[in-house]
């Protein structure tokens, strides 16, 4: 994980452009918390806490966080200077001077301004037609001039623990003796705040090679604090005021003052959204004792539960809720924290493994702090702890209580607010599921209108912004088709949850295919149906295929014309031509005059069986059936025949097809016959040679098959054993002793390296 130097977490607060480098990244990533979770924490808690919602995997919440601090406090800082210039100048080109331009610009600009240039580059923006009076402009580039020279030492890009150390730009002493000049002599209160701002933060700069002191090595004699003490109340309380106040915070936390520094940032964690981000991050207590000093620093109870809330989000959500609880129960920031603590509690212990989820157990104290305060019922969103004491006993199996506070917070639910709604209907709906042992006709009725919103939050055909309910569709369908199977319903099951093995029961998928069919479906079929993902096409393909492998062609033909444009893909290969050494790209880049698709390579098939029943060309077509059969085995280059949503496109190893499939997708017996009776139809010599090298391919990729199975069960990769050491088999020798003074076997000892190992 990316680690922030120490000088950017401690410095929070920003220049006009900004000080400071980029936080930890939001976003990205490989995993997604919404999906083990059932919680939206965006239905109860205020979007100002966002960055702090619950993640497994990243320090803040969510994409659309601005976590860069030198862009952070941008849009605040052009809309003041914005407001300060009368809104006669746009926001781009307000911006453009503020944060791109360069000091060379910026002084062109100024200088066009006053006429002291006869042309402006156009991309550096005029101010010469805004109509501003020229007191204002000249304050404006007057300050703006000196908080560039600033940019040098206060922006600074982010260093990674393993980036080479950049050279730190030391303040130039003259730039102080400036900016005080212009400070003194300022009476614009907007200026002067503002300059203000740039002295503080010079003086910590100035002051932070030496600030590594712990404090009670001595008085503070710093002239930042003196500066910031001196002239805090001539300003209002506004946002400069509070980036100044983090510099201060800075100090503090350098000089080890960390009851100090915590108090401070906590009080810039609570004026605004932009700045809870960097005061989070750099609000750290060491210990209890620093924690205590800082809570006695707050000057009321809503400091308190500030402080409160800001330890909770990373030490102890339960004793921070139970803190602020009795400080003020109804309280807006114990929001965050319950929802904190519930997206904690949801975890899997391994994400990765939805049984897990069913495994989770719930922190007993917890749960009873979080009923206790549910039934006292005096917070201000009472169905916000109802649902979440629910959910805390459905995910500890205590259903009978999860019942209760649901039916609470039914009562309590808002007016017109569609994700606390949708919130409550799933929470409800997994309850249900869950209490639900045995399915009958009265539980399908119950089930269609929930089915249904599920699906069609999956289908995108109702969209409720940021609820979570990818695991409340995972639990639906995976529970469903569980309790079906144990009922032994096999289609249900298989209709909420497809499995391999079903379809390699024809009778299964025969009376799928009636439930398909069936023209008058009840609601609760139909709701089923929206979540199986086969079509009828898909059905009829996979029955063909299986005919196939049974050399049943003549029934897989209609079937094959049943399943349309799936019969009419382009195979890649020609699947009745064959070679010495299997090579598919070989096969696949090589000019076809014909091209097959799976429907014209069965029909073709089919011929072929029909001449070599009226004994034409028995040698070559007992051959091509041979290449055919050959060809639509693991091995060969017509895999894609067999490929489909049923049986998978992607294997590597033998291993890696459904073992309801594997012998059947794997075994080359079927060309194995074809080639042994070509070779006894066959009328030379060299013929006969070439049939028994494709009678020993068949017969060597079945001890290959043995070989792997042996692995399995063994428990080893397929890829730890020594093919070398594989029994060759009978047709190899036959080859050997039999052919040896063929061109052919010449040629197989020349490109089979396998058979020239055995020849030696």
């Amino acid at each position: 994980m990316k680690k922030i130097s120490g000088k950017l977490l401690l410095i929070f607060s920003l220049a006009l452009l900004s000080a400071g480098g980029i936080v930890w990244a939001c976003g990205g990533g490989d995993w997604d918390d919404g999906e083990y979770s059932n919680f939206t924490p965006e239905a109860f808690v205020d979007h100002q806490y966002s960055p702090f919602f619950y993640t497994s995997w990243q320090a803040y919440y969510g994409t659309d966080i601005n976590d860069n601090s030198n862009t952070r406090y941008n849009e605040q800082v052009v809309k003041e200077w914005g407001d300060y210039l009368d809104h006669k100048v746009n926001s781009k080109d307000l911006a453009a001077l503020l944060f791109t331009a360069s000091p060379g610009e910026v002084d062109s600009s100024y200088r066009y301004f006053k006429g002291q240039m006869q042309l402006l580059p156009a991309y550096i923006p005029d101010l010469k037609s805004t109509s501003l009076p020229k007191a204002k402009v000249d304050a404006f580039f007057s300050y703006l001039t000196l908080a560039k020279q600033c940019e040098s030492f206060a922006i600074s890009d982010v260093q990674y623990s393993w980036d080479v150390k950049t050279t730190v730009v030391n303040p130039a002493p003259q730039l102080k003796t400036n900016l005080m000049i212009a400070f003194d002599h300022s009476n614009d209160q907007f200026i002067k705040q503002r300059l203000w701002f740039q002295l503080i933060r010079y003086s910590y700069f100035e002051e932070l090679p030496a600030l590594n002191t712990d404090s009670s090595a001595g008085p503070d004699h710093s002239g930042l604090v003196t500066l910031f003490n001196k002239y805090e109340s001539a300003f209002p309380k506004n946002s400069i005021y509070y980036r100044a106040l983090g510099y201060l915070a800075g100090h503090y936390y350098k000089r080890k003052d960390y009851a100090q520094a915590n108090y401070i940032y906590s009080l810039c964690y609570n004026y605004s959204s932009a700045m809870k981000i960097p005061s989070k991050w750099s609000f750290h207590p060491q210990n209890e004792k620093d924690w205590k000093q800082s809570l006695l620093l707050a000057k009321n109870k809503e400091e308190q539960i500030t402080l409160w809330q800001m330890l909770g989000i990373v030490h102890d959500e339960s004793r921070a809720i139970e803190k602020i609880y009795s400080l003020n129960p109804q309280s807006d920031k114990l929001d965050l924290l319950l929802s904190r603590l519930i997206n904690k509690a949801e975890r899997p212990g391994d994400r990765y493994e939805i049984d897990s989820i069913n495994s989770i157990k719930i922190n007993a104290n917890d749960l009873a702090l979080v009923e206790r305060i549910a039934t006292n019922g005096n917070t201000h969103k009472p169905y916000f702890w109802n649902l979440a004491a629910g959910y805390l006993n459905t995910l500890n199996k205590n259903y009978i209580a999860s019942g209760k506070f649901y039916n609470q917070a039914k009562k309590q639910l808002p007016e017109n607010d569609r994700l606390v709604e949708a919130q409550y209907r799933l929470l409800d709906w997994t309850l249900y599921l869950a209490r639900l042992t045995k399915i009958d006709a009265k539980a399908e009725k119950e089930m269609v209108s929930r089915l249904n919103w599920l699906a069609d939050l999956r289908d995108k055909k109702d969209t409720i912004a940021n609820l979570r309910y990818d695991r409340a569709l995972t639990e639906s369908i995976l529970g469903l088709a569980g309790r079906y199977k144990k009922q032994g319903d096999v289609v249900k099951s298989n209709c909420f949850e497809s499995t391999t093995g079903f379809y390699a029961n024809n009778e299964n998928i025969k009376a799928l295919q009636a439930l398909l069919t069936k023209r008058n479906k009840t609601p609760f079929e139909q709701a089923m149906l929206r979540y199986y993902h086969l079509t009828m096409k898909e059905l009829y393909y996979h029955q063909a295929l299986m005919l196939v492998y049974q050399e049943n062609t003549d029934a897989a033909i209609p079937l094959l014309q049943l399943a349309d444009d799936r019969a009419l893909i382009d195979l890649p290969a020609n699947p009745f031509n064959s070679r010495i050494n299997d090579c598919h790209d070989c096969d696949f880049n090589a000019f076809q005059k014909k091209k097959y698709t799976a429907l014209s390579f069965v029909t073709t098939i089919r011929d072929i069986k029909a001449e070599i029943a009226a004994g034409k060309n028995l040698y070559t077509n007992n051959l091509l059936l041979g290449n055919a059969y050959y060809n639509i085995t693991h091995y060969g280059n017509a895999r894609a025949f067999y490929q489909n949503n049923i049986t998978g496109y992607s294997a590597t190893s033998p291993m890696d097809i459904a073992v309801e499939f594997r012998d059947r997708f794997t075994s080359a017996k079927i060309a194995e016959k074809y080639y042994l009776i070509a070779r006894n139809s066959a009328q030379t010599k060299e013929q006969k040679a070439k049939c028994t090298f494709m009678a020993a391919k068949c017969e060597r990729n079945d001890l290959y098959n043995a070989s792997y199975k042996k692995q399995a069960k063994d428990k080893k990769y397929y890829w730890d054993f020594d093919f070398s050491t594989i029994p060759v088999g009978q047709y190899f020798a036959e080859l050997k002793n039999k052919f040896f003074q063929t061109a052919y076997y010449k040629e197989v000892l020349k490109e089979c390296g396998y058979f020239r190992s055995y020849n030696k």
